[in-house]
């Protein structure tokens, strides 16, 4: 095969490694330069060519670190630089090996697909498996995973947006890569001339960015309040009891007498259990009373059992709460402390920063509002395939996704979970409603459309006619399906390499023995 010797002396790999994580970060928010991607992504790649496992587990964890070192740094506003080594450093392992199955395809996939279209098309297919891979397992595993920093998230404002409604979130990220590695095979070619090598990377891109976006068929619409507190709510916070319900109180003053058809507040927006407390519970009826609608909170609950829940409660006046959802999958060492007997002696100081557990709530995550059935998200959950699955095959017409930014301060985790958010409303082809404690507070059409948006730390609230749908995308027939499939072609490819790899000569057998005297 005539190819362009690709192998990086490692002094010099480690370094590309580190550089492709830097500009990777940058694709996301808040820096937001999407294009980026293709910058970031090939630099990785190519500084894995050629490369023998143990170098490549080496440059794999410095091109993770560099990554989710950066792409994460906001965890340290509040918890400091433990918890942030410690998740930047799993996901960097994760990304070492995957680095070292991306290192295996590129010496012996190529055996495959020997001829040209195979290495410009047939290899990248393979390298884009194996990245999607890793994606598909973190996002699982361990603790029910991490699904932050896929590269899909990095393009809800980019021109390939429109792909998550027919592949979802992980397909998405194979063609990202997948286009990465087409351009970084189109310089590393050299068997044929530049301006052919120069189309099939083009044909590839302009092939990816003109799908049309799913025609999504709206059914009505809903009028919705979306309120932010700009409350002083994060974890570590001095407050009064019941200082954060007042401050989505007073917020939403402004709102009453407006005809709306429900009223959202963010997760924790009361403070005090309106289920056992009775200011809490005046204060609802008070809010519902006055807006003439339903209004969804956030709060801790607990049970008979005595397992406490992070949840939402549909409110409705004179009647109390109608219906509840309970957090399906709490974050692990935010929310509770997995395997409490095996981590706490480890870390007892900061473990102590996880006082109580969160139960597993086991209620659907719908609520149906004035006929209309809402999806429900809190927080994180946004980032859970399965969980926007299950809304969706529930009958969702639109989504609702309060949260509590507060802990992260003015870092750029809460643009980075809109801007996911924005995504899903995409992949979904429905409205979405992210309402934040401080931001970012706003609303999506099903196409992604920035409906209307709130400042940051400021208290407000927004009121808007969004579309409902009952589309089914593409994506949402089965959103994992896309993401296994797709690594599994990498893994079948990355084993049919290796087993028509070159043999070691085998030493004969039979050879004669030495004849030994008498």
């Amino acid at each position: 095969m005539h190819q362009r010797q690709t192998t990086l002396p490692l002094w010099a790999a480690v370094p590309v490694a580190a550089l492709s994580g830097f500009v990777n970060a940058a694709a996301f928010p808040a820096t937001g330069w999407w294009p980026l991607i293709f910058l970031g992504t090939p630099l990785m790649m190519w500084s894995l060519a050629g490369r023998r496992v143990w170098p490549s587990l080496l440059v794999g964890f410095v091109g993770g670190f560099a990554f989710f070192g950066n792409h994460i740094y906001w965890l340290t506003v509040y918890l400091g630089p433990v918890p942030w080594l410690a998740l930047a450093g799993l996901e960097s392992i994760f990304f070492a090996l995957d680095a070292a199955l991306i290192a295996l395809a590129w010496r012996f996939v190529p055996r495959v697909w020997p001829g040209l279209w195979g290495r410009l098309l047939g290899l990248p297919v393979v390298l884009a498996g194996l990245w999607v891979l890793r994606e598909a397992i973190t996002s699982v595993w361990p603790y029910g995973g991490f699904s932050w920093g896929r590269l899909a998230f990095s393009q809800s404002d980019s021109t390939f947006a429109p792909l998550v409604a027919w592949l979802g979130v992980s397909g998405l990220s194979f063609v990202l890569a997948w286009l990465s590695a087409v351009l970084l095979q189109s310089i590393l070619e050299v068997s044929v001339a530049w301006t052919v090598r120069g189309i099939v990377a083009a044909a590839a891109f302009l092939l990816a960015a003109a799908m049309p976006a799913w025609p999504v068929v709206t059914s009505g619409s809903v009028r919705v309040a979306a309120v932010q507190g700009d409350s002083n709510s994060g974890l570590f916070a001095r407050y009064q009891q019941g200082e954060i319900l007042d401050d989505h109180l007073q917020a939403s003053l402004p709102v009453f007498g407006k005809k709306v058809d429900v009223v959202v507040w963010p997760e924790n927006a009361s403070d005090l259990d309106p289920l056992t407390n009775a200011y809490a519970a005046q204060t609802l009826d008070y809010v519902t009373k006055n807006t003439g609608a339903p209004l969804v909170t956030g709060t801790i609950t607990e049970d008979k059992k005595g397992r406490t829940f992070n949840s939402l409660l549909l409110w409705e006046n004179g009647k109390g709460s109608v219906d509840q959802y309970d957090k399906i999958h709490p974050v692990p060492f935010a929310e509770y402390l997995p395997d409490r007997k095996f981590w706490y002696p480890l870390a007892p100081s900061l473990f102590d920063l996880v006082p109580r557990d969160y139960s597993f709530g086991q209620r659907n995550n719908v609520f149906t509002i004035n006929g209309a059935v809402a999806g429900l998200a809190i927080c994180f959950d946004i980032v859970d395939d399965s969980l926007i699955q299950r809304m969706i095959d529930s009958g969702a017409q639109y989504i609702l996704a309060p949260t509590n930014n507060a802990d992260f301060g003015h870092t750029d985790e809460s643009r980075q979970q809109v801007a996911i958010a924005r995504l899903r409303a995409i992949e979904t082809g429905r409205s979405l409603v992210n309402t934040s404690t401080v931001g970012v507070s706003a609303m999506f059409g099903p196409d992604g459309r920035v409906i209307a948006q709130l400042p940051t730390f400021t208290a407000g609230h927004l009121i808007e006619r969004i579309p409902l749908s009952t589309t089914i995308t593409p994506a949402m027939v089965d959103d994992r399906a896309v993401g296994w499939l797709t690594s599994g072609a990498g893994l079948a490819g990355l084993a049919l390499g290796l087993l028509l790899r070159p043999q070691k000569t085998a030493r004969r057998r039979g050879r004669r023995r030495p004849a030994v005297a008498a």
